[in-house]
């Protein structure tokens, strides 16, 4: 069946996808585009800085461009400028995924003939086909994105494809070479960071806890994370009182796919990483505080989700606890997240 690209001459049509500015939620696009693709269409995509590189591991993607606008900065000269040269490109439609009106701007000044998104804040004029979101149909924020690429009123798949991120055996090679790394004991990475905000992030001695329980059965740990995660990942590493590979601020995104791609599994907050960590499939352990699993869950059957469910506070998807004692992530214990791990694992995995 062919679709909202698809060309009377059977020509590819040209799209430019504006992708959201969160990393998890970019992960996310990856089935949308797959289904463009298989529709008969040729694939851009507009991005911030810090989640562009992650296109380049969606073989979807012809190339992608880069806004260099901050998220919800303005700067209309800039937005201008960029609408100007993607004008030079001739996109037949843009889908816009965020909800602002600031994203609808520039396919708008670009006169993208098409220009599709759902109904957000203050965009009609600037699209011209507005979709009206059902939460009860599409509760998933994939299933957002992925509706987008059939025409209203068409069912989605019974099965939502998962979102899947590509590697190689070179990159993965260079990357241990560059970190001094091996593989000559299994691999947990630890992603104890979340952009979001501490409302997300469980704490550093539960996860030293972790560490030090799978390195005395013969494992290695890897923490992973930003620049902003080298002092957690500090504490973890020290509270431990074992041996931890402390990755933060390393690795590029596009390195940080590479690593992840080796380890044999993964204990991660709600973040960008456990995104990227569910769509290289691996086994993981996906802890939740302030936000909840019902809209953005690791897409991978691999994973198991701890959440307490006893709090009438949570979820709140504050950035922070209004109430001080982050009972919603503190009240996960670490024993809990061994035994949901041991139970992903193949029984070959576990040295013990």
């Amino acid at each position: 069946m062919l679709g909202q690209t698809a060309s009377p001459s059977g020509k590819p049509l040209t799209i430019l996808v504006l992708a959201p500015a969160w990393l998890g939620d970019t992960v996310m696009i990856q089935p949308m585009l797959a289904e463009l693709i298989k529709q008969n269409a040729i694939i851009d995509v507009l991005a911030p800085p810090a989640t562009a590189p992650v296109l380049s591991r969606m073989p979807e993607v012809r190339q992608t461009i880069t806004l260099p606008v901050g998220h919800g900065q303005f700067h209309w000269q800039v937005r201008r400028t960029l609408a100007q040269q993607i004008r030079q490109q001739h996109y037949d439609v843009a889908y816009v995924l965020p909800n602002s009106w600031k994203s609808a701007l520039i396919p708008w000044l670009a006169k993208i003939p098409k220009r599709i998104g759902w109904r957000g804040e203050w965009r009609y004029g600037l699209l011209n086909e507005v979709r009206l979101l059902d939460k009860q149909k599409y509760p998933l924020m994939v299933e957002r994105f992925l509706a987008l690429a059939y025409p209203s009123r068409v069912s989605l798949p019974t099965i939502t494809p998962t979102p899947k991120l590509v590697t190689t055996v070179s990159k993965q090679s260079d990357i241990r070479t560059k970190l001094a790394l091996t593989l000559d004991k299994p691999v947990l990475a630890l992603c104890p960071g979340a952009e979001y905000g501490p409302a997300k992030q469980w704490p550093a001695a539960h996860f030293a806890s972790i560490a030090r329980h799978y390195v005395m059965q013969g494992w290695q740990v890897w923490l992973l994370g930003g620049p902003k995660d080298v002092a957690i990942n500090t504490s973890i590493a020290d509270g431990s009182g074992v041996e931890c590979f402390n990755l933060a601020g390393k690795t590029s995104l596009t390195e940080v796919i590479d690593v992840l791609a080796q380890v044999q599994a993964v204990v991660t907050n709600d973040s960008g990483l456990m995104h990227v960590a569910a769509a290289l499939g691996r086994p993981l352990v996906a802890i939740y505080g302030s936000s909840a699993p019902s809209f953005t869950p690791p897409l991978t059957p691999k994973a198991a989700i701890l959440k307490p469910n006893h709090l009438s506070c949570s979820p709140c998807f504050e950035r922070t606890c209004r109430f001080g004692h982050y009972q919603c992530l503190t009240s996960t214990e670490a024993k809990q997240v061994i035994a949901a791990l041991d139970n992903l694992l193949e029984p070959h995995t576990c040295p013990a």
